[in-house]
């Protein structure tokens, strides 16, 4: 039997049962695909849902502010995400017409689609026999071929990308990507793969070649950059100050409290509450000094004053979160 066939007689039996699985718009594919890089199946549900609640069509994201965008997405993390997909929507409705294009070129070129994504649109929404290539496939493939090179190195991906397309069936080229993609969660995982009850046990060059804990080879990441915030939360009365984050970097257009960042945990003063967040590369330490003030300072560019009340109008990184959390219980 053929490898897609394989797969797919696998896929019939095990599929996930998913709120976007059988889903033909590829509206709906587009968001459940951004939402499901760097989050958990589990986590991504619920955002699905919020998130084709409020937008529920091309149109409605594109009209929709962006503060408004990036609040049904807060917690999610990766805020380019979602602002790419904002701004591709938005392309979308006045280079296309407001009709998703249904080529692999026009849906690569959007903002914010790589290659895999839009190989996921194309072959879902509109049957074009196009790979998509994440995480998991590039393990099932290593293992079961047996590509022994550094998967991390572009040349690498590419050869897997041809074998993947050498073994895409060209009929059901959707059906054929859904089921690599939970063949790679569900049963080739990272670690403890099911391989005792795998249809390609036999086929399996790791399997084969007592391999299965060593592919895919991958170089060691770098190690993440710590960084320290130290934020002032000005309190006079109901009022507080806030600020926008306008900078290249993460959470832009988010909003905090006051941001001072240093070389190292080393501030003058004591935080009443501290945590830390880890990214994708950079390691988050925050910490929060509250100051009651009967007057507040005056507000710097980025700055506004706030009725406390009103803060959860605005979208701000988990950080953030956590602490209001925190203030809320004393």
């Amino acid at each position: 039997m053929a490898f897609a066939d394989t797969l797919i007689a696998w896929y019939e039996d095990h599929k996930r049962d998913l709120p976007w699985r059988g889903e033909s718009d590829p509206y709906k594919i587009w968001v459940s695909e951004i939402i499901l890089q760097q989050t958990r199946v589990q986590q991504g549900w619920d955002y699905y849902l919020r998130f084709i609640d409020n937008f529920p069509n091309v149109k409605a994201l594109a009209e929709a502010e962006e503060e408004r965008v990036l609040k049904v997405w807060q917690g999610l993390g990766y805020y380019s995400r979602a602002r790419n997909m904002h701004a591709a929507a938005r392309e979308i409705m006045t280079k296309h017409n407001g009709t998703f294009p249904d080529t692999y070129d026009k849906i690569l070129s959007l903002k914010g689609i790589g290659a895999y994504t839009a190989a996921a649109i194309s072959s879902i929404a509109f049957h074009l026999p196009y790979p998509a290539v994440d995480g998991n496939v590039i393990r099932i493939i290593s293992r079961i071929f047996g590509v022994c090179e550094d998967v991390s190195q572009p040349a690498v991906v590419k050869r897997i990308t041809d074998i993947c397309n050498e073994q895409i069936d060209r009929d059901r080229p959707g059906v054929f990507n859904q089921a690599a993609m939970d063949f790679g969660a569900m049963h080739c995982t990272p670690k403890n793969p099911q391989c005792e009850e795998c249809p390609f046990q036999s086929e399996c060059y790791a399997q084969n070649n007592q391999l299965v804990d060593i592919l895919p080879i991958k170089k060691k990441k770098a190690e993440s950059k710590h960084r320290y915030f130290h934020y002032s939360v000005y309190l006079s009365g109901n009022k507080t100050i806030i600020e926008k984050r306008t900078a290249n970097d993460i959470w832009k257009n988010m909003y905090q409290f006051p941001l001072t960042e240093t070389d190292s945990d080393v501030f003058p003063d004591t935080p009443v509450f501290s945590t830390r967040e880890i990214l994708s590369h950079q390691i988050i330490h925050a910490h929060f000094y509250v100051n009651n003030v009967k007057r507040l300072p005056k507000p710097s560019e980025n700055q506004t004053v706030i009725c406390f009340d009103d803060i959860e109008n605005y979208p701000m990184p988990k950080t953030m979160t956590l602490f209001l959390g925190y203030l809320a219980t004393r």
